[in-house]
């Protein structure tokens, strides 16, 4: 799995921080997949990650980063935490 790792954004909604690492349109096919969310949970309880396929070269790369707001202090924090679950995945 491949990651800029470059934070494009953060928008915070009712329940999550939205932590956006690469505009949607960059790829064919988004997926949240079971696998993701487990890394993301080890690290932020119920956070999610959104994965994308790259124009189909096969190479699902993260996407955004879906942090629930009750699970870290404030922005600062969810961008934190969305670092430390795309690095897991990278890793």
């Amino acid at each position: 799995m491949a990651s800029s790792r470059s934070i494009q954004g953060v928008e915070r909604t009712e329940n999550y921080y939205h932590v956006r690492y690469r505009d949607p349109d960059e790829f064919d096919e988004i997926r949240t997949p079971d696998w993701a969310a487990t890394v993301a949970g080890s690290v932020v309880s119920g956070a999610e990650v959104r994965t994308g396929d790259e124009h189909g070269n096969d190479e699902w790369t993260a996407q955004s980063v879906l942090i629930p707001v009750d699970g870290v202090a404030d922005e600062s924090e969810g961008r934190d935490a969305a670092d430390e679950i795309v690095a897991k995945m990278d890793s």
